[in-house]
C-alpha cells in the first residue's frame, strides 16, 4: 500500500489543513472561503458539505489548535517527575509551538490571534477562553502537588500571566526567545515558592 498523497486525503482533512494555514498566516477575516477551497484543492460545495458555515470551520480550527497544544503538552509531561517539571512542561509545550514550522513564520498564539478578530459572544472566543483556563488549571493542578491549594492557584495565575505576555512578545518578534526567558523566570518563581513551603 502506497503513501496517501495530499490530493488523496479526505476533503475535510485538506480543508482543515488549508484553513489552519491561512487563518494563522493571514487572519480569519482576511481569509475567504475561496482561498481555503483553492488551497485545499476542493470545490466550494465540498466545504459546505463538511461545515455548515465559515463560523463552524473557525470553531473547528480553534478546537483542533487546542488539541494540538494538548498533544505537545502530553509529550512534554511524559518524563515529568515533579511538580516543578510539570509546570515547566507547560512552558516547554509553548516553546515547541513557537518553534514549529509555519509557512509564514511564527505569529504568536493562534487562539489569541483568532479571538482578537471574533466578536464578543462568539463560540470561538469561548473556546479560546476555555483553552486558557485549562492551561491555568493544569498549572494549578501541578502546583497543588507541592503547595496548598490557595497558594497553588495564585502562583498558577501569575505563571499564566507570564506565559501570555511571553507568547504575545514571542509572536511579535517571531521567535521563541521570550518564551525561553519566561520559562527561566517561571522556574525561579516555582523554586522560591517551593523553598518557602519546605
Amino acid at each position: 500500500m502506497g503513501e496517501i498523497t495530499g490530493r488523496q486525503r479526505p476533503a475535510r482533512d485538506r480543508l482543515m489543513r488549508a484553513a489552519a494555514d491561512l487563518f494563522y498566516a493571514n487572519g480569519i477575516a482576511a481569509t475567504g472561503i475561496d482561498a481555503i477551497t483553492e488551497q485545499a484543492g476542493v470545490a466550494r460545495k465540498s466545504l459546505y458539505n463538511n461545515f455548515a458555515s465559515k463560523d463552524e470551520l473557525v470553531l473547528t480550527y480553534l478546537t483542533e489548535r487546542h488539541q494540538e497544544w494538548l498533544e505537545l503538552h502530553r509529550a512534554r509531561t511524559a518524563g515529568a517527575r515533579t511538580a516543578r517539571d510539570r509546570v515547566l512542561a507547560v512552558f516547554d509545550a509553548y516553546i515547541d509551538h513557537a518553534e514549529a514550522a509555519y509557512s509564514h513564520g511564527f505569529r504568536g498564539c493562534g487562539l489569541l490571534n483568532a479571538a482578537a478578530e471574533l466578536p464578543v459572544g462568539a463560540p470561538g472566543r469561548a473556546a479560546v477562553r476555555e483553552h486558557k483556563e485549562e492551561v491555568e488549571a493544569i498549572l494549578a493542578e501541578s502546583l497543588t502537588e507541592a503547595l496548598d491549594a490557595e497558594l497553588a492557584a495564585d502562583l498558577a495565575e501569575e505563571l499564566s500571566f507570564l506565559l501570555e505576555g511571553a507568547v504575545a512578545r514571542a509572536g511579535l518578534e517571531g521567535t521563541s526567545d521570550r518564551l525561553v526567558r519566561a520559562r527561566t523566570i517561571a522556574a525561579a518563581l516555582v523554586d522560591a515558592e517551593l523553598e518557602d513551603a519546605a
